[in-house]
């Protein structure tokens, strides 16, 4: 599907834009309402769910011992609900982690831990873990302890970095990102008519699902002409690693940074 550049006004520059989000669903809300208010339509295709961990017992074993902790690293907003709550079911409060340093990925990171009463010590300016290693000095790492509440699969580069720096880590899942039960049928067929302008990802997860949920075919050739949007490199080599090529990647990698960058590559399309 093609529109003119002409066609596109600057007040709904994604205005008659078919565009999917595969975010889970409670999450999906945000950029789906901006897209919309950009005069997008959207389509949701949630290719991943968060749910707790099949066991809590490493999270809750590291929070009855926070007080160890020289450093708590938050890779992502969903570890930080599950964190709190755990915290307030052992009995601790906030207060308790005053002694610890705090590091989180991104700035809605940040927000929902500031919102939570945490104070955010570090927030790198790349939103990623390469990001956070940038940030911190290794020198003042060593021998200290640190621990990081993530999902149950997420890259190493992080804990290993810290672990080689002299830290001892505690890596404990918090949450997990798991593929929904959804029929793809439906989108695979606008995908193959051509009727979608562009799927947008916003992690690795959202990409391996996808190709599972749609039958695990490559990328390309699931996706046909829509243009595949990626919030950050990493997501990005996901998407080339599965097949995929990428029209956009998002120079700043959050939600706003994801729209920003999708609004540009239409405003500059051509027929």
């Amino acid at each position: 599907m093609t529109i003119s550049a002409g066609a596109i006004s600057s007040e709904k520059p994604l205005g008659g834009r078919r565009i999917v989000v595969t975010r889970a669903r409670k999450q999906a809300g945000g950029l789906a309402q901006r897209i919309e208010a950009m005069g997008g339509e959207v389509i949701e295709f949630p290719t991943i769910e968060i749910e707790p961990p099949l066991s809590f017992a490493e999270l809750d074993r590291a929070v009855q011992q926070i007080d160890a902790y020289h450093w708590i690293i938050f890779t992502s907003v969903n570890s930080v609900e599950p964190f709190i709550e755990r915290l307030k079911m052992a009995g601790k409060a906030v207060a308790d982690l005053g002694h610890a340093q705090v590091a989180a990925i991104g700035a809605e990171t940040a927000k929902r831990l500031s919102a939570a009463g945490v104070a955010v010590a570090v927030i790198p300016s790349r939103y990623q873990a390469e990001g956070i290693l940038a940030s911190l000095n290794p020198s003042l790492l060593a021998g200290k302890r640190v621990l990081i509440p993530r999902a149950a699969k997420a890259r190493d580069v992080l804990p290993q970095t810290l672990r080689e720096w002299g830290a001892t880590v505690d890596v404990v899942e918090a949450y997990r990102t798991v593929a929904p039960a959804f029929d793809a049928a439906a989108i695979r067929q606008r995908l193959q008519q051509g009727s979608i302008d562009m799927i947008t990802f916003t992690s690795s997860s959202t990409v391996s699902n996808f190709v599972q949920l749609c039958g695990g075919d490559s990328l390309a050739a699931l996706v046909g002409a829509a243009a595949i949007a990626s919030i950050g490199p990493i997501t990005a080599k996901t998407i080339e690693e599965l097949g995929g090529r990428v029209a956009v990647t998002a120079r700043e990698f959050t939600i706003d940074g994801l729209l920003a960058a999708v609004i540009a590559y239409f405003s500059g399309s051509k027929n």
